[in-house]
């Protein structure tokens, strides 16, 4: 109709989430499974079942893949929620949570062999490292600083330094058993053993940190 307003439309096409999950699934095996170095965006489109142009309209370049693959991996064990308490809730059953949920993470086959390429990689490839630990490691720790903060001003925790405890909490949590399983000398432990390093971690953060 003449004169009549036309509606906008967004440029480009809608992304479809279907591939684009699609192609974090096949990054993360195969990143986990071949390294980076060992791992071509022809691969991963393959596996995805997908054309590499697609990979590369969702993600740029490999860089902004493995990232994202490794960002999707943390919010697959520990979806940002965690870090999202509502009122009321008792402090100990959302540290117990966040707990859970990094424990599952760091102990997981593909976060395993992930943290030992880094390692193999380590004084390599700076950037790959940055890469890496800005996705990872950084990111869960500035959540649960935040998360900390919060705890804090509902003054359900008394913590002088949330930062330095964000670092106490996950590396308790990491102990002497991950450590083993990244050398390849230690089985998977059993659940019961879990749960019970899982409640010892928290009940020391909380007579460190709780309000009585």
């Amino acid at each position: 109709m003449p004169g009549a307003a036309k509606k906008s439309q967004p440029p480009g096409r809608p992304k479809d989430l279907g591939k684009r999950d699609a192609i974090l699934d096949a990054a993360k095996r195969l990143f986990a499974t071949h390294g980076f170095d060992g791992t071509s965006m022809d691969a991963i489109a393959k596996t995805a079942e997908v054309s590499k142009l697609t990979v590369y309209s969702h993600f740029g370049d490999k860089d902004a893949l493995f990232k994202a693959a490794v960002e999707s991996k943390c919010e697959q064990q520990m979806p940002a929620g965690l870090f999202k308490v509502p009122p009321g809730t008792p402090i100990r059953d959302a540290l117990l949570a966040i707990a859970q949920g990094f424990h599952g993470l760091i102990h997981s086959p593909e976060s395993l062999s992930l943290h030992r390429m880094m390692i193999a990689n380590a004084g390599q490839d700076a950037h790959l490292a940055e890469l890496f630990f800005d996705a990872g490691p950084r990111k869960t720790l500035s959540d649960f600083e935040r998360f900390l903060h919060q705890a804090v001003a509902a003054k359900q925790l008394d913590i002088p330094d949330p930062a330095r405890a964000a670092q106490h909490f996950f590396c308790l949590l990491k102990g002497i058993g991950h450590l083993k399983l990244l050398c390849g000398c230690a089985k998977p432990v059993p659940k019961k053993e879990v749960a019970a390093h899982i409640d010892s971690v928290v009940d020391m953060f909380l007579r460190a940190y709780g309000r009585g």
